[in-house]
């Protein structure tokens, strides 16, 4: 990478013990260069943070300090329950995965966002944005709906946007009626001040339930972007970020990142 040498990414591992969860959580926080507490800051919380030290994130991070505004951000590590702390907080899917999504929302709201506050001695953030890959990404999403007044942003990545109430298999099984986060969206109302950033590649999977030619995961996320439309958001609001040579994996999503933050966070913005 160039540019690395004039900037450094500053980290800081903690654990934070969650009375939600019942268990320690780890926690990186990736600190711009000359980072000082009085200063104006974006909040960026990503799920599986283990993820960003396969990837680099530090140098990733680095690289860009000249393009984007002030950014901390919290990579969240998973825990071996991972499908079933990440998910929809209210209604888990038909195998029952997402059961303790609930218990993470509450950890996130309650828990992670007064802790960090309180670590980086600040009374808020300039704003607050979510990000995560996969059924990461899916949770991640799901937060920031479900709570408009405090993230601004969700960044999903090859988000498992098909989670759904019944069996794809089940005869009943109908994509307009039983994906999961498609049905929130179209019961919910217009949130404004979102933005949302949706990244697949074309080589996330290989699955194609309605044989129409289109892999799953696209469809599945086209059809998110079709119900947001619905709602009143537009393209203003939404980024649509298809990678011909994506795949369902952390090289992708490191080769995606710096999109999504130069969509979110650019001096050209500010």
């Amino acid at each position: 990478m160039t540019g690395t040498k004039a900037f450094s990414v500053r980290t800081e591992n903690i654990e934070l013990y969650s009375e939600y969860l019942d268990r320690l959580v780890k926690i990186d926080f990736y600190l711009p260069p000359g980072f000082d507490s009085q200063t104006d800051f974006s909040l960026l919380i990503i799920n599986d943070g283990q993820d960003l030290q396969a990837m680099g994130f530090d140098l990733l991070l680095a690289e860009l300090q000249d393009q984007i505004r002030p950014l901390i951000c919290a990579g969240i590590h998973c825990s071996a329950d991972r499908k079933m702390e990440y998910g929809i907080a209210e209604i888990p899917d038909f195998k029952g995965r997402g059961a303790k999504a609930k218990l993470y929302t509450d950890f996130i709201l309650n828990e992670f966002l007064p802790f960090s506050k309180e670590f980086f001695q600040t009374k808020s953030f300039s704003e607050r944005s979510y990000a995560g890959f996969s059924l990461g990404g899916l949770s991640a999403l799901d937060i920031v709906w479900n709570n408009p007044t405090l993230f601004s942003k969700a960044g999903v990545f090859s988000g498992s946007l098909w989670w759904r109430s019944i069996d794809q298999h089940d005869k009943e099984y109908d994509d307009n009626k039983h994906r999961i986060m498609h049905q929130l969206i179209r019961n919910g109302a217009f949130k404004p001040n979102l933005d949302f950033f949706f990244q697949c590649g074309n080589m996330d999977e290989t699955k194609d339930r309605n044989n129409n030619g289109i892999i799953d995961s696209i469809d599945d996320t086209q059809d998110l972007i079709k119900e947001l439309k619905a709602k009143g958001y537009s393209d203003e609001h939404i980024l649509y970020y298809e990678m011909k040579d994506g795949r369902h994996d952390v090289a992708t999503w490191a080769r995606a990142f710096p999109a999504f933050l130069k969509w979110g966070w650019s001096l050209k913005r500010s």
